[in-house]
């Protein structure tokens, strides 16, 4: 089982594949890395070597940020986004998109399920 950053990486999966389960390095970085440190591209996980597991390990520690250091950035962005009273930091704290997208009829991802508004009933008309 080859363990990376503090994630098992799955045996069966091609390299490239393999290290995008890694939370901060999807398919380009995974190519480069590959690249960098001439690792064949069709190789599986399960093929690595220890020295090469070893290699690819000391490579991310030493030009990325991953995993848990990645989340605790981010949050901390957003915190100082909310602490500064920004309109994205308002956003973020509403539960809003937060980048211009249209709230009126879309947004149920970022929203949430939809509430039913209480007196909202119907009458018959009267004739």
């Amino acid at each position: 089982m080859a363990r990376i950053a503090g994630v098992n990486i799955p045996q069966n999966k091609i390299v490239n594949v393999g290290l995008t389960y890694i939370y901060g390095i999807g398919p380009a970085h995974s190519k480069n890395i590959c690249k960098n440190l001439n690792i064949p591209s069709k190789k599986r996980v399960n093929e690595l070597s220890e020295d090469e597991i070893v290699k690819i390990r000391e490579y991310i520690d030493k030009n990325f940020t991953v995993e848990g250091d990645l989340r605790r950035e981010t949050s901390l962005n957003i915190k100082r986004l909310i602490d500064l009273v920004t309109y994205r930091g308002t956003r973020h704290k509403k539960k809003l998109p937060v980048r211009g997208q249209r709230t009126r009829c879309n947004a149920r991802t970022r929203k949430g399920k939809a509430i039913a508004i209480a007196g909202k009933k119907l009458t018959p008309l009267k004739k």
